[in-house]
């Protein structure tokens, strides 16, 4: 498995499942070495079995993206295995309750917040210390299509969330570019992820309206987010930081 990444080593959190492990094979189809981090050790692992019968090379490292020690100890596992770490998709989420600014508890605030933005937040630190002492690097934030434009369906902590990452991507962006780190997110419309599919699965008329809310006429696949992922970081991007790349079938765009 030889390609525009080999030799390098890539770090994906979230990659048990859904657009983290579409993207995680991505990465290892072009050559890079792989770190898989997830709280639900099954499907990491699962994604490292994927990974070793393509050819290619991973180790699992759990970890909770809003614990700083479980963080240090997988960017720790990285450096110890592989001794460098050059890219890293920041990708871990999910979770939190639908409500309305008004309805919307603390406790769900806090929970949506601490996974979505301050996970980003915390690995984005230890990554670039890292990257810093091999450098430079590239960085890539799960953002979302609510984190570029509004949305009035119950959802105000992870759009608030969102709207972070694209703003805390844009000033890493800024303050590492000397250093020859890049920094990008990526805006994903309404994917075909696991949890997406077991949503429709239980209300069908969910997927039509979701459907019908993209230009292009249908639901996203995690190949798709992925593909985006491994340009950004490869150096077929190399003049590309502080982006927010919308993947959204044109949603944005109306």
């Amino acid at each position: 498995m030889t390609g525009r990444l080999e030799n390098k080593v890539a770090l994906v959190t979230g990659g048990g499942s859904g657009i983290g492990r579409a993207s995680a094979l991505a990465f290892a189809r072009e050559g890079a070495k792989l770190v898989i981090v997830d709280v639900v050790v099954a499907g990491g692992e699962e994604t490292v079995k994927m990974i070793k019968k393509a050819g290619g090379e991973a180790i699992f490292a759990k970890a909770d993206v809003t614990n700083m020690a479980e963080v240090k100890e997988s960017i720790n596992k990285t450096i110890k295995t592989y001794g460098q770490l050059d890219y890293a998709f920041n990708n871990a989420g999910g979770g939190g309750e639908m409500a309305s600014v008004t309805e919307c508890t603390k406790e769900n605030w806090d929970y949506v917040i601490n996974v979505h933005l301050t996970g980003v937040w915390l690995y984005m630190k230890y990554e670039i210390l890292e990257m810093l002492k091999r450098g430079g690097g590239a960085i890539v934030n799960t953002a979302s299509i609510f984190g570029l434009v509004g949305e009035d369906s119950g959802l105000p902590a992870y759009t608030a969330a969102k709207h972070g990452v694209v703003g805390l991507t844009k000033a890493a962006a800024l303050e590492y570019a000397k250093d020859n780190i890049r920094v990008n997110a990526v805006c994903p419309g309404t994917t075909l992820t696991p949890s997406v599919a077991r949503l429709t699965a239980a209300n069908p008329p969910s997927e039509k309206k979701m459907t019908s809310l993209h230009p292009i006429g249908r639901l996203g696949q995690p190949i798709e987010i992925a593909e985006a992922v491994v340009w950004l970081c490869s150096d077929a991007a190399s003049f590309v930081t502080g982006i927010a790349m919308a993947v959204d079938g044109g949603y944005t765009a109306q």
